[in-house]
């Protein structure tokens, strides 16, 4: 009894009244996330919406899909979707694999097609049959009527819809409950873990037993001196010592292992290492600045009281340039390279870079591609007609009818084929049959 009453509130949700409005729903916080920037600081919609930012902040408008009540929306809509393949879809699946002979005119309540050529004396259940195989509709007979149907696949696609949704909002779900994201910027030769978390799932956990590290970064420019793609070496380590996976990625070219995927998002310049006379290092901080239009590092260091100068490194193959206190150029250095002021030598050592790294968890993504696959198949198989043909014997003749759920003209085009064949199978029978009538006699 109480199955019977939770089947029958469910089936509630099957209505197709219901199902929209709860799509609308969803589609109006697609829009809101869309328009609403997501998971930014309350500064920023301080700052952007003086008006509404506590509205904002308070219905979590800045992370619409990562909200208990879309989560909730979802869920229903999943549940509408899931209660109207079993109660309905499927059930007009397996309806439709069912045999249906008929022996009377009165039970079609579909459009009818008719053959030319099937009222006759000399009609033949064998050689209709044929034709119809031949055109490759599945043939069922019993006791003078005949039920064939081609195209069941095209049934098929509404199930599939209905789970492509289903696997695109669990997708969803799994990726709220279980992926994290993590931003670093690490620089060069750094061993780091995962620490600076911007979103994690109430169910995420970090990989605590593993450990990675910045080998490597280096730019490719253009010839005009422009960023053409950057580069960073990453190595990651199980319990400070086995190696697990190294690679070199770049932006599109992620590095993927397990479930964990690292993406190169971002890169700065941070200081420069000197040593000035024979025993003394310094490392002095690079300020990012621009110079007629052009992006570049500056830093400066103190010869005396009076005195400074400054390195000016414009990109990282290039030389760095060497200038006294009124920006004149003094010198174009390389790394490494030795090289004298005020009696003074000095050596650039290194250029100290950090490369921008996301780490990403989402286990749902995978959910979501699936989802959409089986979608894609839908869209397919949705273009497979559904047709229908019934054929039963009266006094003295055949009667048939057809019906095709779409592609009229194509069916139209089979009952010609179907006509033709049946004539042409009909008369070269007749024929055989009267030669061999008259050789026996």
């Amino acid at each position: 009894m109480s199955k019977n009453v939770i089947w029958k509130s469910l089936k509630k949700l099957a209505n197709l009244n219901v199902a929209i409005f709860v799509l609308l729903m969803i589609i109006f916080c697609c829009i809101l996330g869309s328009i609403i920037e997501q998971d930014k600081s309350f500064s920023y919609y301080q700052f952007n919406y003086p008006n509404y930012y506590l509205l904002i902040i308070v219905l979590g408008l800045d992370h619409v899909f990562r909200t208990w009540w879309f989560i909730l929306i979802s869920i229903i809509f999943i549940l509408s979707l899931l209660v109207c393949t079993f109660s309905t879809q499927l059930p007009s699946l397996k309806n439709a694999r069912r045999w249906k002979f008929v022996y009377k005119k009165s039970v079609f309540n579909t459009n009818q097609y008719y053959l030319n050529n099937i009222d006759d004396y000399d009609y033949s259940f064998t050689n209709i049959i044929y034709s119809l195989i031949r055109l490759n509709f599945f043939v069922f007979s019993k006791n003078n009527s005949l039920y064939s149907y081609k195209g069941l696949y095209g049934r098929i696609a509404p199930v599939f819809v209905h789970l492509s949704i289903t696997a695109i909002l669990l997708g969803s779900v799994c990726s709220f409950l279980l992926s994290f994201v993590v931003q670093e910027i690490v620089p060069i030769g750094e061993v780091f873990h995962l620490k600076n978390i911007i979103h994690s799932g109430f169910y995420s956990y970090l990989p605590s037993d593993m450990i990675f590290r910045v080998n490597d970064f280096y730019i490719n420019y253009n010839l005009n001196g422009s960023i053409q793609q950057f580069f960073s070496s990453l190595s990651v380590y199980f319990h400070n010592y086995q190696l697990l996976s190294s690679k070199i990625i770049s932006v599109n070219k992620p590095l993927r292992f397990f479930s964990v995927t690292f993406y190169q998002t971002d890169w700065q310049v941070d200081a420069v290492r000197i040593n000035v006379g024979e025993s003394y290092f310094v490392q002095k901080k690079l300020v990012k600045t621009d110079i007629n239009g052009k992006n570049c590092w500056l830093s400066s260091i103190s010869l005396d009281r009076t005195g400074k100068i400054f390195f000016v490194i414009f990109n990282l193959d290039d030389h760095l340039l060497v200038c006294n206190s009124e920006g004149v150029i003094l010198q174009e250095v390389d790394v490494g390279e030795k090289f004298y002021i005020n009696n003074s030598s000095f050596i650039i050592k290194d250029i100290i870079t950090s490369t921008g790294l996301q780490v990403k968890v989402d286990p749902g993504i995978f959910v979501v591609y699936f989802g959409f696959f089986i979608m894609i198949l839908s869209t397919f198989i949705s273009y497979s007609s559904y047709s229908q043909v019934w054929i039963y014997s009266s006094v003295e003749s055949l009667e048939f009818c057809g019906s095709t759920n779409r592609a009229a003209l194509f069916f139209e085009q089979d009952i010609i084929y179907l006509d033709k064949m049946y004539s042409y199978y009909l008369v070269h029978i007749n024929e055989q049959t009267i030669t061999i009538y008259n050789i026996l006699i």
